[in-house]
């Protein structure tokens, strides 16, 4: 009996060092696991999201081709009956030379054929399906150029331009596509600030090509608007066509690049435009 119990006394301490180290190898195990779940549910909830955004994107695409089919249509209708009732126009002037009550009424009637002119040129400019007529330019003469059709309209509002870009900056884009996105742009900025402030257009490179930043300092863009900023016919403006912005998503869309809305940390917003450059990926590697 006594040499069993020394038996039993010599193993328990073996036996209780192999279940700490069972115990042990249980927990790390335990742990190891928990990590990997925690990776994997990290891993789908990327997943999920990159998957729900891709779906956005391809559903907001679909909603675009059949938007672009139906407004080049109306477009091309409305601007077909604009050129004959623009033509009366002009007769019934010189009818009515000599009497200016009616001549006023004449004056608002075609303001607002105008207007539906401007409406009708934005369907076609969004509706536009053509690749970019690729040439190299100095990014500050098209600046200075949208300046200058603008320098009415920034008087009128008190709003002071400052322009952050190099002289001698070149940049290989269509000029005609990029010249209507930065007048798109400095358009939106000053709706954006109707008693006056400072309109600031900024260029720099990246890896992804050129940067353009056109900025304002006005209210700033709710989480609503910068996330529907884009959408055709979305607009916060009474009169507004809502096709600017989405016309901007176009050309950058057709440049292989993008444009991006937020809030700058001083008030105000700031539109990016980037257009990727030739050799700018080759030259970051």
């Amino acid at each position: 009996m006594s040499e069993d119990m020394a038996t039993v006394e010599q193993l328990a301490p073996d036996a209780g060092a192999d279940l700490d180290m069972v115990l042990a190898a249980w927990h790390a195990a335990t742990l190891r696991l928990e990590r990997t779940h925690e990776a994997l549910q990290a891993e789908v909830r990327r997943l999920t999201d990159e998957l729900e955004a891709k779906n956005r994107e391809l559903a907001r695409k679909n909603r675009l081709a059949d938007l672009g089919q139906m407004a080049s249509h109306i477009a091309h209708e409305v601007g077909n009956k604009l050129v004959p009732v623009t033509l009366y126009m002009s007769l019934l002037r010189r009818r009515l030379s000599d009497d200016p009550g009616s001549l006023e009424v004449v004056d608002k009637i075609e303001a607002g054929f105008t207007s539906l002119d401007v409406t009708v040129k934005d369907l076609l400019h969004f509706t536009a399906d053509r690749d970019p007529h690729w040439q190299t330019f100095r990014l500050r003469s098209l600046i200075n150029d949208v300046r200058a059709s603008l320098a009415p309209q920034l008087s009128a509002q008190k709003i002071e331009t400052v322009i952050d870009v190099s002289k001698d900056y070149l940049v290989t884009a269509d000029r005609n596509m990029l010249r209507g996105a930065i007048l798109n742009l400095a358009l939106n900025a000053l709706d954006a600030m109707p008693d006056g402030g400072t309109l600031t257009v900024t260029s720099y490179s990246t890896p992804q090509g050129m940067e353009l930043e056109i900025a304002d300092s006005g209210l700033g863009l709710s989480d609503d608007v910068k996330r529907r900023a884009f959408e055709p016919f979305f607009s916060t403006k009474g009169g507004g066509t809502g096709l600017g912005l989405a016309i901007v998503y176009r050309i950058a869309e057709v440049h292989g690049g993008a444009v991006t809305a937020m809030n700058c940390p001083d008030g105000g917003a700031a539109f990016t435009l980037c257009i990727p450059q030739p050799g700018m990926e080759a030259a970051a590697s």
